[in-house]
């Protein structure tokens, strides 16, 4: 296994795989992971198939940012490049890759996909082509401080209006008690692709749809979809700082963790940071599946990356394989233990050693499994102005320029026209 840069001139339209002699004798090149331990995890899985097939595979670095890499992939496979073999695409690539993408239902058999996640499967299935196969997945989950709920009598809530009345009680209690930086609820308030998972799950719990529908329907334009984001524009100043407009998830955790807030809204990625040696709240925190709305259910915002081959692959087969072993079982539990990686296969939330390693991926199976997608696959290449008209119409009902009903009426105009456009 070698590792080596891939060199990128954006400017120029161009990316070209700088390598070695050593590195042209590669049967494979796959790109997966960028920095700290979902790289690292992805050299240790790569290198245990190499031991076991006698393939050597040459490991592609490629930009942190998701935004700069999926520009960087769209370059390379635009010109039907063969410098990647394998790539780690993010769940909402589907439809803007798939074109590109091997189907593997064909390459590796009809049982491809089975026992992974159905949602994630359903997700990576464009035109019934599996172009990625699942290889760990994320669901947004409601953090609380269980030592304050504890305190004062409650249990996490259930409902986004008992955690609104909860964050309101216990914000209002600490600030008296001296602590005049609590605030009730923290979330991913800024106009960017986080705004999207939440608001499609504020959109969801409440029955409000899924924006766009696997058919196509545009279905954002409803009461429900209206009173969901009217509710949360509630928060903002009150349960929740004037600043979460302008929060990722990053900015959502150093509050939380630092001790100024009773809920927070993010990934799983959180938790054991929030368990570190030097959190404000460690051993202090529970986690638990987010509230439903109104007569609705939880709705978790689904995330996680695959691993697709390229059509362009000169060794197809042999790339197949290499992502069938990375997503396999086996692969999957080592990585859950290692790295605290959401597997996609649900037999591993039943594995004893994963759930000692990381105990709510069993309490919270039901979380994972029925994560809500966004609506990505049957956009395709509108996907992105999709998502930025509906982060945008969500950010402007936050900040208080226009009413849930006038937004969502919106929307719909904005998406129709898109629609006639681009799918």
């Amino acid at each position: 296994m070698l590792k080596t840069p891939l060199i990128t001139a954006l400017a120029l339209g161009t990316a070209t795989l700088a390598t070695t002699g050593q590195a042209q004798a590669a049967d494979l090149t796959i790109s997966c992971g960028a920095v700290g331990a979902e790289l690292t995890l992805c050299e240790e899985g790569v290198r245990a198939w190499e031991e076991a097939t006698g393939h050597r595979v040459d490991i592609v670095s490629t930009p942190n940012s998701s935004t700069e890499r999926l520009s960087l992939y769209q370059q390379i496979l635009s010109a039907n490049s063969r410098d990647i073999d394998v790539f780690q695409i993010d769940v909402i690539w589907p439809g803007l890759l798939a074109n590109h993408l091997l189907d593997l239902r064909k390459a590796l058999g009809d049982e491809a996909g089975e026992g992974h996640f159905e949602a994630i499967v359903e997700n990576n299935t464009v035109d019934g082509r599996l172009v990625a196969m699942p290889w760990f997945t994320d669901a947004g989950v409601l953090y609380y401080r269980a030592d304050l709920l504890e305190q004062h009598g409650h249990e996490p809530p259930e409902t986004w209006e008992q955690l609104t009345e909860i964050a309101r009680e216990i914000q209002a209690a600490e600030r008296e008690a001296g602590n005049s930086r609590m605030h009730g609820f923290v979330f991913q308030g800024r106009a960017y692709e986080g705004l999207t998972v939440n608001a499609l799950e504020w959109v969801a719990s409440h029955g409000g749809g899924s924006v766009v529908e696997p058919d196509g329907e545009i279905s954002i334009n409803n009461a429900q979809a209206a009173a969901a984001l009217d509710l949360a524009a509630s928060w903002v100043g009150e349960i929740a700082p004037s600043g979460v407009l302008n929060y990722t998830e990053e900015e959502a955790r150093g509050v939380f963790q630092g001790g100024n807030a009773v809920f927070m809204r993010n990934w799983p990625y959180a938790w054991a940071l929030s368990q570190s040696d030097g959190s404000e709240v460690r051993g202090k925190v529970g986690v638990t599946q987010l509230p439903a709305g109104g007569d609705g259910t939880s709705a978790a915002g689904l995330g996680g990356w695959n691993l697709a081959v390229s059509r362009y692959s000169a060794n197809p087969t042999l790339a197949a394989d290499l992502v069938a072993f990375l997503t396999g079982l086996e692969e999957q539990k080592r990585r859950a233990i290692e790295g605290a990686y959401n597997p996609t296969l649900a037999a591993l939330y039943q594995d004893e050693e994963v759930l000692e390693a990381v105990p709510f991926f069993g309490e919270l199976y039901d979380t994972f499994v029925n994560a809500v997608a966004r609506p990505s696959a049957v956009t395709g290449n509108a996907y992105g102005r999709v998502s930025n008209a509906f982060f945008s119409a969500t950010h402007d009902v936050l900040s208080g320029s226009k009413s849930g009903e006038q937004a969502v009426a919106d929307l719909e105009r904005d998406l129709s026209r898109i629609k006639r456009r681009n799918w």
